[in-house]
């Protein structure tokens, strides 16, 4: 079961701060592949396939999730999207270290000559669909477990006699992110029910911003601690910040959906929230 299964493990891997392939496998299914080489993303910030053809050569310019031993889709066009599977040799790739090394991302880079590959159409817009939700999932994973930490020291930290829990200026912070964490699992339970480019956008969105929100209240409520490497909250942050980037970012999505309902001059109906 699709829904079972992405809500599930991705919110599960997101509270727990883990890694897997479980994303490859989502964008493998939508672009029709079989489960097996990873997939090659768009930088991160950025939507549109990472190859871009140029005559009888692909240009590669992408990042990668976990490792490349059964190779790499890779995925280029603006109209008709095709995707072939190439050995990770044929492109240059360079692990990042950056904000989240245990995320295991690399870059990729290079040029494939188009007559070596053996392409097939893909559904690239369904699969960054796809992608967001799943994204949108681990997200809220991951705020929930931030939330959960900021909580458990307010009610541990003592200050001027009593937890910091009493304090109202941390109450508001507590309740602004678990209202920010519903709403978005409240948006990625709509594309279940409404599915599309569009909803899935919403979702990924709103949990970027979320998880942004959520990881800044966390931050303040735990004072010190919550800049130090000795309390886990840091890796979650850390985190949020790249899945935010991965497929679009929350603000970067945001102007995307304004633009597109400026030139379309239509508004969707607004879903059941």
């Amino acid at each position: 079961d699709a829904r079972d299964a992405v809500t599930l493990l991705f919110e599960l891997q997101g509270a727990a701060n883990a890694t897997s392939s479980a994303l490859n496998a989502v964008l493998a299914g939508s672009l029709g592949l079989a489960a097996g080489p990873a997939i090659a993303l768009p930088p991160l910030g950025k939507s549109r396939p990472p190859g871009v053809a140029a005559g009888e050569r692909i240009a590669v310019r992408g990042v990668a999730l976990g490792t490349l031993d059964d190779g790499l889709a890779v995925a280029w066009g603006e109209g008709e999207t095709l995707v072939a599977v190439v050995p990770a040799e044929a492109l240059e790739v360079r692990p990042i270290q950056g904000m989240d090394p245990a995320l295991a991302l690399s870059e990729v880079t290079g040029d494939l000559e188009r007559g070596a590959l053996s392409p097939v159409p893909a559904g690239w817009t369904a699969a960054v669909a796809a992608g967001r939700v799943a994204i949108a999932y681990e997200l809220i994973g991951g705020c929930r477990t931030m939330l959960r930490l900021a909580r458990e020291h307010a009610l541990q930290r003592v200050q001027f006699g009593r937890p910091i829990a009493g304090f109202q200026a941390v109450r508001h912070r507590l309740a602004d992110s678990l209202v920010a964490i519903e709403g978005a699992q409240a948006c990625a339970e709509a594309t279940w029910e409404q599915p599309g480019t569009l909803p899935a956008t919403l979702a990924k969105a709103v949990a970027g911003t979320a998880a942004r929100t959520v990881g800044k209240h966390a931050q303040q409520v735990l004072g010190g601690m919550g800049y130090t490497t000795d309390h886990p909250l840091h890796c979650y942050v850390r985190r949020a910040l790249v899945l935010d980037q991965l497929l679009g970012s929350g603000t970067s999505l945001t102007r995307e959906i304004g633009a597109e309902l400026l030139r379309t001059r239509d508004a969707p109906a607004l879903l059941p929230l």
